[in-house]
């Protein structure tokens, strides 16, 4: 629908938007916000690249066949559009709290923008269940990863106990999320690259000793995902019905697109236009998305381990699923269990979750403080940030599969209230895409940008998506109906959007 209704903007402006949030990184100096473009994006990037996407592409592909793959990308190329929207809305309805930063989101967007008594209702649920949420699947779900991944690598009779990783996670996470959003911001900004590059630059080595099945994969991944998987030496008879839904089921836990709390994260970002975020924030889908999952798919996929079973403590047969199923194909793609190209493989997906696990902890602490802040004020905003670090604690030394399953529930019906916004705010995020577009110098940024006043920076001339301005720019005028205008990119914001006070 999103797409639709903004003209494919993910597929129009990709390029113009990885270039402003990963290479430009922050757009005026003297605009409201906490963090720059980049930060913010990190943030929201620390929150979704998880577990996600080491055991939740495991999981996808071992019951849905390697087509759940295909799924997982609709997924994230539909939700491009989605998180855009989130995230314009975000700038747009935020406010300046009593300390002076932003809060915005779905919390913001959906009683300010909607209004009356049902924007209040849906603003409060999606606050309630993101507070909920944020201390299972973004919290003690994910330290129970951590613990448990960490013991698989180095083996139950290790004198490494669950108890130290937990109180790693517990100093760790103390230190960073208490020093509140700046603090976060920094965190995310330097361990989210590092963390990437590592995994990727694994996954590459994976997919360049075994260059030549890559044709077969994909073959196998476009067919399954229209054809479905029969079963196959144990491998889960999967249909394509089954492909389709655990492919969209672990694409969007993947990358939240849909859930709101991308709107969350780029409110906080130093903007004067809403729209601009809006492009920034969709990269996190992009990258989520196509760029991790499908590269961890892939190496599930050409490494052959897709319907390996072991055998449990009842006695039977069971398939390797989750992290599990990639850690076993890192550790056979770099050279088998007990090589030392295998110990590197088994090691980078252990790092990997470890690193994965406390970003999004620590994004999705920001996330629910600023659901708690919605209706309480800051006065429980320490406290808050206390139990956080506790519960992350008690999540590495605990099972905790009734947390999941509730956690899970919370997190699903965060989406309900937000979806229900979106769609009612639908011509709010097209009027502001259309005006700002329909300006002729929409390119540039504010004459102050970072790096120099007075300059009138664009991105560079040899941007790909920029080399045939004119033709961008008056098919855009022409989409956008011609009669928005051309008021200046400051303009495209309402200045008492940003300029109110909380109460």
């Amino acid at each position: 629908m999103f797409t639709i209704q903004l003209g494919g903007i993910q597929f129009r402006h990709l390029f113009y938007a990885l270039w402003l949030g990963l290479f430009k990184r922050k757009e005026n100096g003297q605009s409201e916000g906490d963090v720059s473009h980049y930060q913010a994006l990190s943030i929201a990037l620390a929150a979704t690249v998880g577990v996600g996407n080491i055991g939740g592409v495991g999981a996808a592909i071992a019951i849905g066949g390697p087509g759940a793959l295909f799924w997982m990308w609709v997924t994230g190329l539909l939700g491009m559009a989605t998180k855009y929207s989130e995230a314009l809305l975000g700038v747009k309805y935020r406010k300046t709290n009593k300390k002076g930063q932003q809060s915005g989101g779905p919390q913001r967007y959906l009683s300010d923008g909607i209004g009356g008594p049902i924007g209040k209702v849906l603003a409060f649920l999606f606050a309630f269940f993101g507070v909920v949420a944020s201390f299972g699947i973004g919290n003690a779900v994910q330290a129970g990863n951590v613990s448990s991944g960490l013991q698989g690598q180095l083996g139950e009779d290790s004198w490494w106990q669950p108890e130290y990783t937990g109180l790693i996670i517990f100093v760790a996470l103390g230190i960073t999320i208490l020093g509140g959003i700046k603090w976060i911001g920094n965190v995310a900004a330097a361990l989210v690259p590092l963390m990437i590059v590592l995994y990727v630059s694994g996954a590459l080595a994976v997919l360049a000793i075994n260059w030549n099945v890559l044709g077969t994969a994909f073959e196998m991944i476009f067919t399954d995902a229209f054809t479905g998987s029969a079963a196959v030496g144990g491998f889960v008879g999967s249909s394509i019905l089954i492909a389709i839904q655990i492919g969209f089921a672990r694409g969007i836990f993947s990358n939240e697109s849909g859930l709101g709390t991308g709107g969350i994260a780029a409110a906080a970002a130093k903007t004067d236009q809403p729209v601009r975020q809006g492009l920034v924030s969709m990269t996190q889908t992009f990258i989520d998305t196509i760029v991790v999952v499908t590269l961890t798919g892939l190496v599930i996929v050409v490494t052959g381990v897709l319907g390996t079973t072991f055998v449990n403590d009842d006695g039977n047969d069971e398939l390797v699923s989750n992290a599990d199923l990639t850690r076993l194909a890192f550790e056979t793609g770099l050279g088998g269990a007990g090589t030392l190209g295998g110990t590197i493989g088994g090691w980078i997906v252990a790092i990997g979750l470890a690193t994965f696990a406390f970003s999004t902890m620590i994004g999705w602490s920001y996330y629910g403080e600023k659901c708690l802040e919605r209706f309480t004020g800051r006065v429980f905003i320490f406290p808050y940030r206390i139990v956080f670090v506790f519960v992350a604690y008690l999540g590495s030394v605990t099972s905790l599969s009734v947390i999941w399953g509730l956690s899970d529930i919370a997190n699903a019906l965060m989406a309900v209230p937000n979806l229900i916004g979106l769609i009612m705010l639908t011509p709010v995020v097209y009027a502001e895409t259309k005006k700002f577009f329909a300006q002729p110098d929409w390119r540039l940024l504010p004459s102050d940008a970072v790096d120099g006043a007075g300059e009138g920076k664009s991105e560079p001339a040899d941007e790909p998506a920029l080399a045939d301005a004119t033709a961008v720019q008056s098919s855009e005028g022409k989409s956008a109906s011609g009669d928005a205008g051309s008021a200046p990119a400051s303009d495209a914001k309402p200045a008492t959007d940003s300029e109110k006070k909380s109460d």
